[in-house]
């Protein structure tokens, strides 16, 4: 069991395939996706990962969180999460996983916070029909009808469906198929809708109702922290250099 990513909803657009169809996708950006801290089995009981996504500002971190980071060498994290995996899984603290961790073609499940609506009645939050639009109804046309018994059960029983708060809840899609990666942009492109507003925070995990392709890397694809990524240097950076030099000299 690979460690899934924490990453942050764009949007949606679409891509074109070979054959000229249209395919709705969500993009999903990786912002310095790396591993925090390591959970074992000997000292917390089970085997996980925890993964930090985001830069926060040092001011809104406890110190306490700013020693946990500090010991993983690795920058204040606006968003953190933890991930069970198998004990073949561990990846090294303080690596960058890359979008190319999940391959083209294969199933993960997402879960993100739905987007809120607010107060809304029966028939809005749970589909119901509502009243008749004839035959004697008048105003209560979107009412949701009876809710309980006279007499007999005397009372309104708990869990009823009625009108209430709908959304801001926790919601996984499962078995949506990765369309597009692109590493060196942080970019995941998935089929279809991804719960939760524009830039809120998305959880991607291997689909655990498919089988994994055997392409995808095991323990994960990542970038150990430090390493060079291979990127050349810019323009500027170049210009810079003998500036600097000279300076040094002087």
């Amino acid at each position: 069991m690979r460690s899934g990513v924490i990453a942050q909803k764009v949007g949606m657009t679409r891509v074109f395939t070979d054959a000229g169809e249209h395919v709705p996708v969500t993009v999903l950006k990786l912002d310095q996706c790396q591993v925090v801290a390591h959970r074992t089995k000997d000292k917390n009981g089970y085997v996980a990962l925890q993964v930090g996504v985001g830069k926060a500002k040092v001011k809104n971190v406890s110190k306490a969180e700013r020693g946990r980071f500090a010991v993983a060498q690795v920058e204040p994290k606006r968003k953190v999460a933890e991930f069970r995996v198998s004990e073949d899984a561990l990846i090294p603290v303080g690596a960058e996983i890359l979008a190319d961790h999940f391959v083209v073609g294969q199933y993960v499940d997402v879960t993100g916070t739905t987007k809120g609506k607010g107060f809304a009645g029966g028939m809005k939050r749970w589909n119901f029909a509502g009243l008749r639009a004839s035959h004697g109804v008048s105003v209560s046309h979107r009412s949701i009808g009876s809710t309980g018994g006279r007499q007999d059960p005397g009372k309104t029983f708990k869990g009823k469906k009625m009108p209430g708060h709908l959304g801001v809840e926790r919601v996984t899609t499962q078995n949506l198929r990765v369309v597009k990666t692109d590493p060196e942009r942080g970019l995941i492109l998935v089929e279809g809708a991804v719960p939760g507003n524009a830039g809120g925070w998305i959880f991607i995990r291997d689909a655990v109702k498919r089988t994994l392709p055997a392409e995808a890397p095991v323990p994960g694809k990542y970038r150990e922290n430090g390493a060079d990524d291979g990127q050349q240097p810019s323009e500027a950076q170049v210009e810079a250099a003998p500036a600097v030099e000279n300076e040094e000299n002087a």
